[in-house]
C-alpha cells in the first residue's frame, strides 16, 4: 500500500512563541549527513512537540539536511521560518502544527526554502513522507512473492495532495540487506549526498520517496558496505537508463497508450503452442542499422508481414554495456536498451507489430549477468544476487557471474522480471537462453570444479526449482505467452508441464535436429549417402518435446560461416542447397526460426557491427530464395497438416526414410480433418528422373511448392504443377506416382481433392 504524508486536520494557530526543541547528539547529525545511519527519517523531517497548555497551540521541530547551504528556512501557509544549522549540513526550525478537535498535534504541510550564494531553490521536503511499501508489500518481498515487484522497487513517480499544492516525485526503493547506509542521488540534486535512505526493517528494503523527481531524471545509489566502501550502483530494477556507454539510471513513466486490444484478446483465447508458429529472428542493432524504435516499428512490420513470418524474435533487448555481447551481457534487467529510443518508443514497437498480426518474442538471459562495477555484481559489497561459492557462482565460459537460484528475493527478482515484460510491454513469449547451463551443476566445468547437490547429483536443483516457477507463473498470469528454452541436453521433461513434475516450458529448441541436418548439408552430395542417418535420426525423437527448429545467430558467426556459406559446389549448388534446405525445414514437424539475412541467403556470416547485406536482394537468385521463405510462410500458415499435429505422431508418417542411394527423404503431414501434404527432398546434385514414390491416396496432387521453379532461381526442373497417382502398389502403399525430382530441389504436393 502506498501512502503520502498524513493530511491535515481544519484546526490552525498561529502561536508567536515556539518552544525549545529537543537538542540532537552532533554524532547523530553527522552520522545522518555522512549517510551511514538507517533510519535518517528519526532526525530529518517534521518532528511532533508536546502540545501546548492551552491544548489549542501545535508545535513541529524540522530537520532537512542541506550542505553548505547559506539560508534555509521553511514555508508553511502561516509563513516562513527561518531554520538554524545545528551540525554537519542539517538545519533545525521550529514551526506551528496542527491540533484536531481531539488534542492531537499533527505534522504540517510545509516546504524548504535554500539558497546557495544566489542560487534560491523551494522545494517539498522528503522526509515528511511515510514509506512507499506498505506492510504487505514488504512481506511479500521478504517471501520472494512479488509478482510485481517493480511496482514497489526501482523508482516509480507518485503524486501525493497537499494544501500548499499537490506534490508530484518519485519513489525509490532498492533491496540491499547488507549494506550499512545507502543515498540516492541524481540530477536532481546535483549528484549530491543529501537524500539518505531509510531500512525497512529485515526486508532488507531501502526507502525514500523525493518530491520533485520527474521523468527522465538520471540517478544512481550510493551503497556503503559492510567492508566501509561506497559504491555507485544502477538500480536492478531501472525502468530506463543512460545510452551505453553512461551507466547511470533514469527515471520513466510510461504514457504509452496500447492499440493493440483485438491482438491482445485473440492472444487469450488461443493456444499459443497449437497454431503455426514461424520465426524471423533480428537483431536491432544491425537490422537495419541506424534505425530507432519507431523507425523498426514501421519498417520491420511492413517488412515481416510481407515474408510472412508469424512471429519475430528479439535478441535480448534488455540494457547491456557492450554492444557486442548482443544483449547476452545484461545489466539492467528491467530497461529495454536506451540504444533505440525512450521505454515507450519499444512499447511503440511491440504495438506496431501486434496490429500487423505478428507476434513479438524476446530473448531473456536469467543464466548469468556481467561482473561490472556499476550493476548487480556484489552489489552491497557482497555477493548478493550471485552466488556466494565461485564454483556455483560463476560461469567459466563467459566471464560472467551465475544467479543465486536458491535465494527468495533473487527468484522473486527474476520471476517478476519474466513478468514484467509480458504485462509491461505486452510481450507474446521469452525465449530463455542458455537453459543447461543452469540445469547442471557441472556445466563447463572439471571434476574439483563444483559441488553435488544434496542428494550427491549434478542437477541444479534450486534452478531448476527456479525455471519451474518461472514459467508457471508465466502461463497462470498471462494466458496465451510462450515460455521456449534454448535447451542442448536430453534433460527430461523440459516442455512437460510443471504439474507433471516438467520444467513447464512451451516449446524447446531442437539443438540436435540444427546440428545433425547441418553437419549433413556441409557434406558433399556425393557422400551424403554415407549420413542418410543424420537426417532421418530427428524423427525418432521428434514428439518426445514440443520443438521448434532453429537456424539462429549462433549459427552464422565466428567462423561458421552463412548458412549459404555451408553449403558445398558452385554458387548454383549453395543457393539450391539453401533452398531445398529451407523447405525441408518448414516442413519437418515443429515451429521454424530463421535468423534475419538467411531469408535471401546472406553470403556473408553475420556481423553485428556492419548490417546485413540488403544489396542482395537485387540479385535474381538470391531474390528468389526471398521469394521462396515468403511463398514457404504463406503456404505454412495456410496448411494445418504443417503445424496442427507438430507434437503428435499421428502428424507425420514416412514414405521413405531408407532411400541413402539417391539422397532422397519423402514423408506425409497430416491435420486432424484437412489434406495431407506430401514431402520429397533431394539432397543430391542431380534430378531422378522416373522416380516412383508412394502416395497416401490416388487422384490428381498439385505440386504446391517447386525449391527448383525458376522463379526462385532453379533450373526448373518438375511436374508441370500436377501428377496422377496410379494404382500401383509401391512400399507398401495402394498408390505411387512417378515424378521428375529436381537436383538440390524439394517438391510439396497436396491432393486436388
Amino acid at each position: 500500500m502506498t501512502t503520502g504524508p498524513t493530511p491535515t486536520p481544519p484546526h490552525r494557530t498561529s502561536p508567536s512563541t515556539p518552544p525549545a526543541p529537543p537538542a540532537v547528539d552532533p554524532e547523530v547529525l553527522t552520522a545522518v549527513a555522512q549517510g551511514t545511519t538507517h533510519d535518517p527519517h528519526a532526525v530529518l523531517g517534521p518532528h511532533l512537540l508536546p502540545v501546548d497548555p492551552d491544548g489549542r497551540t501545535g508545535w513541529a521541530v524540522v530537520r532537512v539536511l542541506r550542505p553548505l547551504a547559506d539560508e534555509v528556512v521553511v514555508l508553511t501557509a502561516d509563513g516562513e521560518h527561518p531554520a538554524e544549522h545545528r551540525a554537519a549540513g542539517v538545519f533545525e526550525a521550529v514551526i506551528p502544527a496542527p491540533v484536531s478537535a481531539d488534542g492531537q498535534v499533527h505534522a504540517p504541510d510545509y516546504r524548504v526554502r535554500t539558497r546557495y550564494d544566489d542560487d534560491v531553490q523551494t522545494q517539498d521536503d522528503p522526509y515528511r513522507f511515510l514509506p512507499s511499501l506498505g506492510e504487505l508489500d514488504l512481506h511479500l518481498v521478504g517471501e520472494g512473492r512479488h509478482e510485481e515487484l517493480w511496482t514497489v522497487l526501482g523508482a516509480n513517480r507518485r503524486r501525493y495532495p497537499s494544501e500548499l499544492g499537490d506534490i508530484e516525485g518519485t519513489s525509490f526503493a532498492v533491496w540491499a540487506p547488507n549494506a550499512r547506509g545507502v543515498r540516492v542521488v541524481s540530477d536532481h540534486n546535483r549528484w549530491t549526498p543529501i537524500h539518505p535512505m531509510r531500512s525497512l526493517g529485515s526486508s532488507g528494503v531501502w526507502e525514500l520517496f523525493v518530491p520533485g523527481v520527474g521523468d527522465g531524471t538520471r540517478y544512481k545509489y550510493e551503497i556503503l558496505g559492510a567492508d566501509g566502501v561506497w559504491r555507485a550502483k544502477a538500480d536492478p530494477l531501472a525502468k530506463g537508463t543512460e545510452v551505453p556507454p553512461a551507466t547511470a539510471s533514469v527515471v520513466v513513466e510510461s504514457r504509452h497508450e496500447w492499440q493493440d486490444d483485438e491482438w491482445i484478446e485473440a492472444r487469450t483465447a488461443g493456444d499459443p503452442h497449437g497454431g503455426p508458429v514461424s520465426i524471423y529472428e533480428v537483431h536491432l542493432g544491425s537490422w537495419r542499422p541506424g534505425l530507432g524504435y519507431r523507425e523498426l516499428a514501421d519498417q520491420l512490420a511492413e517488412y515481416v508481414t510481407e515474408l510472412g513470418f508469424t512471429h519475430v524474435e528479439l535478441l535480448p533487448v534488455a540494457e547491456h554495456p557492450f554492444g557486442g555481447s548482443w544483449g547476452y551481457q545484461v545489466t539492467s534487467y528491467y530497461a529495454p536498451t536506451s540504444r533505440f529510443g525512450h521505454p515507450d518508443d519499444f512499447r511503440h514497437l511491440v504495438d506496431r507489430l501486434h496490429q500487423a498480426g505478428i507476434g513479438v518474442i524476446i530473448d531473456w538471459v536469467p543464466a548469468h549477468f556481467p561482473r561490472d562495477d556499476f550493476a548487480l555484481a556484489r552489489f552491497d559489497g557482497t555477493p548478493l544476487y550471485e552466488h556466494p561459492d565461485p564454483r556455483r557462482g560463476e560461469q567459466p565460459d563467459w566471464g560472467t557471474y551465475v544467479f543465486d537460484f536458491g535465494r527468495r528475493e533473487v527468484r522473486n527478482f527474476l520471476v517478476a522480471n519474466a513478468t514484467y515484460w509480458f504485462e509491461e510491454f505486452h510481450a507474446d513469449a521469452l525465449r530463455v537462453d542458455a537453459v543447461a547451463s543452469m540445469l547442471y551443476l557441472d556445466y563447463s566445468r572439471k571434476d574439483g570444479e563444483w559441488t553435488p547437490n544434496e542428494y550427491g547429483g549434478n542437477q541444479n536443483l534450486e534452478a531448476i526449482s527456479f525455471l519451474q516457477e518461472a514459467n508457471a507463473t508465466a502461463y497462470r498470469r498471462t494466458p496465451g505467452v510462450m515460455m521456449i528454452a534454448e535447451e542442448s541436453t536430453a534433460f527430461d521433461g523440459v516442455t512437460r508441464p510443471t504439474s507433471a513434475g516438467g520444467l513447464g516450458f512451451g516449446l524447446k529448441w531442437n539443438m540436435g535436429w540444427m546440428n545433425d541436418s547441418l553437419r549433413y548439408m556441409a557434406e558433399d552430395p556425393m557422400y551424403r549417402s554415407y549420413h542418410h542417418g543424420e537426417l532421418t535420426f530427428s524423427l525418432v525423437y521428434a514428439f518426445s518435446e514440443q520443438y521448434v527448429l532453429p537456424i539462429s545467430h549462433d549459427e552464422v558467426v565466428h567462423g561458421k560461416g552463412s548458412l549459404l556459406r555451408k553449403m558445398p559446389g558452385d554458387r548454383w549448388q549453395q543457393l539450391a542447397g539453401v533452398r531445398a534446405f529451407l523447405a525441408y525445414q518448414w516442413t519437418h514437424p515443429g515451429k521454424q526460426l530463421l535468423f534475419m539475412g538467411t531469408e535471401f541467403a546472406q553470403d556473408a556470416e553475420w556481423n553485428e557491427s556492419t548490417g546485413l547485406d540488403w544489396w542482395l536482394l537485387d540479385n535474381p537468385s538470391h531474390a528468389g530464395v526471398h521469394r521462396l521463405v515468403r511463398d514457404l510462410n504463406r503456404y505454412y500458415r495456410d496448411t494445418p497438416a504443417l503445424w496442427e499435429r507438430d507434437f503428435s505422431p499421428a502428424g507425420f508418417e514416412w514414405l521413405d526414410a531408407n532411400d541413402a542411394e539417391h539422397n532422397v527423404l519423402a514423408f506425409v503431414r497430416r491435420s486432424t480433418a484437412g489434406l495431407p501434404v506430401v514431402v520429397v527432398v533431394n539432397f543430391a546434385g542431380v534430378p531422378h528422373e522416373g522416380y516412383r514414390l508412394a502416395l497416401p491416396a490416388g487422384g490428381a496432387w498439385r505440386e504446391a511448392i517447386n525449391t527448383d521453379a525458376e522463379t526462385y532461381g532453379g533450373s526448373g526442373v518438375g511436374n508441370m504443377g500436377r501428377v496422377q497417382a496410379e494404382p500401383a502398389p509401391w512400399h507398401g502403399r495402394e498408390h505411387s506416382v512417378v515424378l521428375r525430382v529436381p537436383p538440390l530441389g524439394a517438391l510439396v504436393l497436396e491432393p486436388e481433392a
